[in-house]
């Protein structure tokens, strides 16, 4: 029930993000319902590409476009803003090389909505410090061995990283609470579980 909610707060701040009747390409797009609700909701056209091919029929049973992919590489043959929108919603963690990726989604969208757990979050950081054992939580519920998060970050290293590379970011949601998320609006780094970005390449 907590993933369930969870992941309708997650997907109604992004829709909130996209204009109506915009493109849209869904990275991990795992089952469609993102791409179902944004259809849904704000009119969009777009597709969907995860690595997993059962979610990749799920969402073709909802009607959707979706094709089968390994972030690391699909983008490579995608032309320069072909996109109003690259989303990578709870996906950057998983991927190899999330650098490139993210380089990737700044080229192929004329924006890009990034979502991602924050593991500088107060719950994560007390765990580690007082449980001595990797961390677990609500977003982040798995064993040290059977993660499928290979790249775990902060809000700041995200900030950083975006500066770096010359990527604005026009606009950042941070989100903590237990059944509803809320938004979290000072502190983000300690108090944020969740945070979304909306980025484009200056």
């Amino acid at each position: 029930m907590y993933k369930e909610l969870h992941k309708q707060t997650t997907f109604a701040e992004i829709a909130e993000m996209i204009e109506p009747d915009s493109h849209v390409l869904d990275l991990g797009c795992g089952d469609g319902s993102l791409l179902d609700l944004l259809r849904t909701t704000r009119q969009v056209s777009g597709i969907g590409i995860d690595i997993d091919e059962e979610a990749v029929l799920a969402s073709m049973e909802r009607g959707l476009t979706a094709v089968s992919g390994d972030l690391d590489q699909a983008l490579a043959h995608y032309a320069d803003r072909m996109y109003d929108y690259v989303i990578l919603s709870q996906t950057l963690q998983v991927v190899k090389r999330p650098d490139h990726v993210l380089e990737q989604i700044v080229r192929v969208g004329k924006q890009a909505i990034v979502s991602f757990p924050n593991f500088a979050y107060y719950k994560v950081r007390f765990g580690l410090l007082f449980g001595g054992h990797m961390p677990k939580s609500k977003i982040l519920p798995y064993e040290w061995f059977d993660t499928p998060n290979i790249h775990l970050l902060t809000i700041n290293d995200f900030k950083t990283f975006c500066k770096i590379r010359g990527i604005e970011i026009v606009k950042a949601v941070y989100l903590h609470g237990k059944m509803k998320k809320r938004r979290v609006n000072a502190f983000a780094n300690i108090l944020a579980e969740e945070a979304l970005f909306v980025i484009r390449k200056t």
